[in-house]
């Protein structure tokens, strides 16, 4: 993957870069895999704003993505490596052998006619996905399952890994982007690869009005506000004494909000680094 960025022409040009197309092979989606998506702007049922900041953008088409990965021992090929304006990673086009065609993550590496497969005793290949007690360990791995059957839930954007630590008893213990170390049921699906597009973190907007395309209004700090709107507003000045908080007042940046009798507690071995 590469990057572009762009002569300083207009001032909105000066500071932006975005992702290079050059890995895209096609321009429209395959119609079949393709749901309408309708736009809130950030109001519920009866029309009240309960989300801030959300409104306007681009019109998008929702691509329906397979992340669970169970059609077992049927051969795919990779027909074209595409954009999809909800995720930051590319997607990937498979035609199975018996003729049906999902859309999957394409992962570093994978190319147009190559052949994927998923199931148990496949080949720990890029964009093969395989239950974690098949991967052999080290390996990198992404788009995994927390609960077998359930669909990949961690590790989906673009450019982020995990990796295949060891095993214990039936559990993987996999160490995850944050840091933290997981014990996961071994016999929950993963990916093998890394997640492609790995340069979007090097894009910058270069002007507000992309924001506004991405359906991002303005956001306002809570410093700037008056107290009757947020616990940091008010004062003379530029006041902002005491902790960050929420706008309900919950502590924020470095105040732990995990409540520590979680169920899933037991399962984190190391948390997070800081």
């Amino acid at each position: 993957m590469a990057v572009r960025k762009f002569k300083p022409t207009t001032p909105g040009q000066r500071h932006k870069i975005i992702g290079a197309f050059e890995t895209i092979t096609a321009s429209a989606p395959e119609k079949s895999l393709v749901i309408g998506k309708l736009k809130t702007g950030g109001r519920n049922n009866v029309g009240k704003m309960t989300m801030r900041y959300i409104g306007g953008g681009h019109k998008q088409k929702y691509r329906v993505i397979d992340f669970k990965r169970n059609k077992s021992g049927v051969p795919a090929t990779v027909k074209t490596i595409e954009y999809d304006p909800n995720r930051s990673a590319r997607i990937a086009l498979l035609f199975y052998a018996d003729g049906e065609k999902r859309y999957i993550l394409a992962p570093n590496g994978l190319q147009v006619g190559q052949v994927v497969m998923s199931g148990k005793g496949v080949a720990p290949e890029v964009g093969n996905a395989l239950p974690m007690s098949e991967i052999p360990l080290g390996t990198l791995i992404h788009n995994i399952e927390m609960k077998p059957g359930h669909g990949a839930q961690l590790v989906r954007s673009a450019g982020t890994f995990a990796q295949l630590s060891s095993r214990e008893d039936k559990y993987a213990i996999i160490k995850l982007p944050s840091g933290e170390l997981r014990k996961i049921l071994a016999e929950c699906m993963a990916t093998v690869g890394v997640v492609g597009n790995s340069d979007h973190a090097l894009e910058k907007s270069g002007k507000a009005g992309r924001s506004r395309w991405l359906g991002r209004r303005p956001h306002n700090r809570g410093v700037v506000m008056n107290p009757v709107d947020h616990p940091m507003g008010g004062g003379e000045g530029r006041q902002s004494g005491g902790h960050p908080r929420s706008r309900k007042g919950l502590l924020a940046k470095g105040y732990k909000t995990r409540h520590p009798k979680n169920a899933s507690n037991q399962y984190i071995i190391e948390r997070k680094k800081k």
